[in-house]
């Protein structure tokens, strides 16, 4: 084992740990790309990207000198295991940017660029197919509406409501019905409203005793 790890210090000369350094790098400025062009927008986020830079370098650095030195591998392990980050993480895709970042980054640190090149080139095409599923949903549905009535204005005119809403709605689906208290809630998710908010909203009441109605879209701009 000793001979392995001389073995590899010997191999590490420093052009080598340049260039190890300069693809780690390259390919945290490319998760930063990643994480901007399809999480960004959201608005969101811990801007977690920001720190991907230093983290790949960093990491790199850390495996070549755990290769190095068996006594500083422990004493990584050691030091590593009582560090405790406390930044939060607001969304679960960032934990996948972090993991992106440092498993490139231990394969810059192990000499096997072959599996950075793949793992992005898998990891861009799972974005893009996620985005595409994303989007897909996103065109779909234009809003949800939200109608409160009493329990037995509901269990009276149910279905002449819901043949109206078929009637002025491109498309329409119950997302949810809860009761309480005497009143029903009903959750509606809708696309392509006929005609305008407030007609849509008359003809609504004049089918039952409606106490509230609330429509909230999914984008700007209106409804299509």
């Amino acid at each position: 084992m000793l001979d392995s790890f001389r073995q590899t210090q010997e191999q590490i000369n420093a052009s080598q740990f340049m260039i190890i350094i300069l693809v780690s790098l390259v390919s945290s400025y490319l998760a930063v790309i990643f994480y901007r062009f399809f999480y960004e927008s959201r608005g969101t986020g811990s801007q977690v990207h920001r720190s991907f830079p230093l983290l790949g370098i960093s990491i790199t650095t850390l495996f070549i000198g755990i290769q190095l030195s068996i006594p500083l591998s422990l004493g990584l392990l050691g030091a590593l295991s009582i560090i405790r980050f406390r930044t939060p993480i607001k969304e679960p895709e960032e934990i996948g940017f972090i993991m992106l970042v440092i498993a490139a980054s231990i394969s810059s640190a192990t000499f096997n660029f072959h599996y950075i090149i793949i793992m992005y080139l898998v990891a861009f095409v799972s974005l893009l197919i996620t985005r595409s599923a994303q989007m897909i949903k996103f065109l779909k549905r234009d809003g949800v509406l939200v109608i409160t009535m009493s329990d037995e204005a509901a269990e009276a005119s149910m279905g002449t409501l819901l043949e109206y809403l078929r009637s002025n709605l491109r498309w329409v689906r119950m997302e949810s019905s809860s009761s309480r208290d005497g009143t029903t809630s009903l959750q509606l998710a809708f696309s392509g409203l006929n005609g305008e908010v407030t007609s849509f909203q008359q003809g609504l009441r004049k089918l039952a005793e409606i106490k509230t109605i609330s429509v909230f879209l999914d984008r700007p701009g209106g409804i299509r």
